[in-house]
């Protein structure tokens, strides 16, 4: 019997809108028996976190066009402790924007590029205020990252 699959969900909020959105990738995730899942705030995971894990969800506000600055921080401090460690690590990204969120996909895909990580889904871009269809899709995104990883497809 191979290992449980880890699945790690990080991710910062101001308003509540990426909060709302993080904790409902994590219900998703929940549904996944076969896989742990690991939900915590951009300045509370770092390295150690990041390499225990088989997979990635990044979630983040779109701030002046970009990610977060917790996000930012986390690339940070766990850059250069991880490089070369991480290859290959499937992930995907999940947006609260009040604007049009590409700038921020855009930056942490050139940054998850730096990693040498793999984009495994579309990102997520809740545009404006969160509905019950961006949570759904969150949701859908929590399970199918949480399905993939136990499944072996990532």
């Amino acid at each position: 019997m191979s290992p449980r699959k880890r699945l790690l969900i990080v991710y910062h909020t101001q308003s509540g809108n990426t909060g709302s959105l993080a904790e409902a990738v994590l219900r998703g995730a929940a549904r996944v028996d076969e896989t742990d899942t690991r939900l915590m705030r951009a300045f509370d995971a770092g390295t150690d976190e990041l390499l225990a894990c088989d997979g990635l969800l990044l979630g983040t506000p779109e701030n002046f066009g970009t990610m977060s600055g917790a996000l930012k921080d986390f690339f940070d401090r766990t850059y250069y402790p991880c490089e070369g460690r991480l290859v290959g690590l499937p992930y995907a990204i999940f947006v609260s924007a009040g604007n049009d969120g590409t700038g921020a996909v855009r930056e942490i895909g050139r940054i998850a590029n730096g990693y040498g990580w793999k984009s495994v889904a579309e990102a997520l871009i809740a545009r404006k205020a969160v509905t019950t269809g961006h949570l759904r899709a969150a949701e859908e995104l929590g399970e199918a990252m949480a399905s993939g990883l136990a499944m072996g497809i990532f």
